[in-house]
């Protein structure tokens, strides 16, 4: 049973721009790995680094935060919050030995399906590169 490995990501995505690029990408029907557990969030700021570390260490292969361009969050400052957090929890990712090549932050608005496919599948091809979690603590999805 030689089974290519497709990872798990969870993507916590912003309602109004990063959740809607994706409805678009699939009522487009854009080809994309079937590697992403959406999470919709009413803003990319919403997202707690603390979700995002028991994500990952509960067995998700990568997680994935998109939300708004800045400047066009709907929320005023709420990705200039995600920002500054996600570049936080890089370094936590580091500096307690764990791949923060497994973390993505993307900025794609609601007509860019396309670029939604895109990230979707580049990131799940790195992923698939890298092998599975090797940090999971128990079984996930």
């Amino acid at each position: 049973m030689n089974e290519e490995f497709m990872p798990k990501i969870v993507g916590f995505l912003c309602n109004w721009c990063s959740y809607a690029g994706a409805d678009l990408a699939g009522v487009s029907r854009l080809q994309m790995p079937p590697s992403l557990l959406t999470i919709k969030v009413m803003c990319s700021s919403r997202v707690d680094p603390l979700f995002v570390i028991t994500t990952f260490l509960k067995g998700a292969d990568a997680v994935m935060v998109a939300g708004c361009h800045p400047g066009d969050c709907h929320y005023q400052k709420g990705n200039y919050y995600t920002r500054r957090r996600f570049a936080l929890l890089s370094k936590v990712f580091e500096t307690l030995g764990l791949e923060s090549e497994r973390l993505r932050l993307s900025w794609i608005s609601a007509s860019e399906g396309p670029r939604f496919a895109k990230v979707v599948t580049e990131f799940t091809d790195k992923i698939k590169k890298m092998g599975p979690n090797s940090v999971k603590t128990e079984v996930f999805l």
